[in-house]
């Protein structure tokens, strides 16, 4: 079994084709097949190496390799389609040679009057195969006048059928095919001439892609017959629409793979979610390692209906993985984002690292993302450089409140043990005492030490803080409420 992911380097890596990718990658893992990745950069004008580079990024992110391609080559290189004109070019002259394949000289003034009249009718038009009568005398004239001529592919009288592996049968009537250009007055090969020779030049034998490609499909396989090839299984997979039903596109928000790596969305979250994209492996699981969904995976799961991209179920799916990580896992993953962040030091992961991973653990319920981690951390390894304008507006109005706040600072800077069950009873003693409601000196104990008034459990967060910031917190607090009033 042999598969390919034909990416066009005109853009980053999109939702639609990293699916596309993912399922031929698991479906060659599952099967112990070859996965080939082969880059189609036929649009010259469009595409880029630095475009190249970042779909091969996104692709290693998502923990998809390939057995064939660029960087690591094979026996069936190259890998980049313009590279294999050549090769296409030999095989669209075969086929005018077979007669499979013919000359047409018609302009494109000519075409784009026909098309505009049979429009004017209300009518449809293809191709009216006027160059296909022309004689031999006629076309050794009009090659030894040099003129400009496209080669198109001779259309069978009859039908084809394939056997989609998703929709089952599907039959289309060659009248409603025209005579498509292959090779263009240009002498640029077409994708559909370039598609079919790569597939077979590279012997793949199964060909999983996007719905989009079944009106291609009967083209396809017509070149396939008349090179005298092998013709592949053909699976299309349900498109990718955005919650308002249409397809995925930006206006729905993030579209590419690397605005997700950059979100800090966790590369097996999104390929959990991104597998579940129209494929099912039946039962009620949703939550899935690499390993099982290759253990899983069958192009039997695969529905025939489209699938909507839902930017909270994505998230929902990162927060389940982020709390299925180790703390050594998560330390590891979070290094680079903290240090963007200026709060990276090495004693995290040597003299304080069983303390780090306790924060993290308080902190991990409340993420969907790498990215949440570092505003939360911010109390814990920085500084609270200010408060939250609306905190201290919602919050911090009750009368005497900088004397209540010092109050508990006074307490717990002696308090022993400084631990979870002493910090609650004393700052329920001191409110007490004092004629303050427990939750007034809650938020405005959270505000002190965190800056916010929303933090994970306010005494667990305490005693990994320690008591001399939280004192210093407190009295800072206490400090700013009195030069307020």
């Amino acid at each position: 079994m042999r598969v390919r992911f034909a990416p066009s380097p005109t853009g980053y890596l999109h939702v639609g084709g990293a699916r596309t990718a993912l399922f031929n990658w698991l479906y060659a893992r599952r099967n112990g097949g070859v996965f080939v990745l082969r880059i189609e950069d036929t649009d010259a004008e469009r595409s880029s190496d630095e475009m190249v580079r970042a779909i091969l990024t996104s692709l290693r992110w998502m923990g998809v390799d390939w057995d064939e391609g660029p960087e690591i080559g094979g026996p069936h290189g190259p890998y980049t389609q313009t590279a294999r004109f050549g090769r296409h070019r030999e095989r669209a002259d075969a086929l005018v040679r077979d007669g499979h394949a013919y000359y047409c000289y018609c302009t494109t003034e000519r075409l784009a009057f026909e098309r505009a009249a049979a429009e004017s009718r209300g009518e449809g038009w293809i191709y009216d195969r006027q160059c296909l009568s022309l004689s031999p005398d006629e076309v050794a004239s009009m090659e030894a006048a040099g003129l400009p001529r496209a080669v198109r592919v001779r259309i069978p009288e009859g039908e084809t059928t394939f056997d989609d592996q998703v929709h089952g049968p599907i039959t289309i009537d060659h009248k409603t095919i025209e005579d498509f250009v292959i090779v263009r007055s240009d002498g640029l090969p077409t994708y559909q001439l370039s598609v079919v020779c790569d597939d077979i030049d590279m012997a793949i034998t199964h060909v999983i892609r996007g719905d989009d490609h079944i009106s291609n499909t009967p083209k396809q396989i017509v070149l396939y017959r008349a090179l005298g090839a092998d013709i592949p299984l053909f699976a299309h997979v349900p498109l990718i629409l955005g919650p308002d039903k249409k397809r995925l596109s930006k206006r729905h928000g993030a579209t590419s793979v690397g605005e997700y790596e950059s979100q800090g969305i966790l590369p097996e979250a999104f390929v959990n979610f991104l597998a579940l994209l129209g494929w099912s492996p039946g039962g009620d699981d949703e939550i899935f390692t690499g390993a099982e969904l290759i253990a899983r995976f069958s192009l039997a799961g695969i529905s025939g209906g489209n699938a909507v991209f839902n930017p909270e179920k994505l998230e929902w799916f990162s927060a389940q993985h982020l709390a299925r990580l180790s703390p050594v896992d998560l330390s590891a993953r979070l290094q680079p984002e903290l240090e963007r962040a200026g709060l990276w030091d090495h004693t995290l992961t040597t003299t304080r690292q069983a303390w780090f991973q306790q924060v993290l653990s308080l902190l991990v319920p409340r993420a969907k993302r790498l990215g949440d981690f570092a505003p939360q951390l911010t109390p814990f390894l920085g500084h609270v450089d200010g408060y939250d304008p609306a905190a201290v507006e919602k919050h911090l109005k009750a009368p005497d409140l900088a004397a209540h706040v010092s109050a508990l600072a006074d307490r717990y800077r002696v308090l022993d043990p400084f631990d979870v069950a002493s910090t609650e009873a004393v700052l329920r003693q001191v409110a007490d005492e004092r004629g303050l409601k427990f939750g007034a000196l809650v938020h405005a104990t959270r505000i002190a030490v965190t800056g916010r008034a929303v933090s994970p459990g306010l005494f667990e967060t305490l005693v990994l803080i320690g008591r001399e910031h939280v004192v210093a917190r407190l009295e800072a607090l206490s400090r700013f409420l009195a030069a307020s009033r």
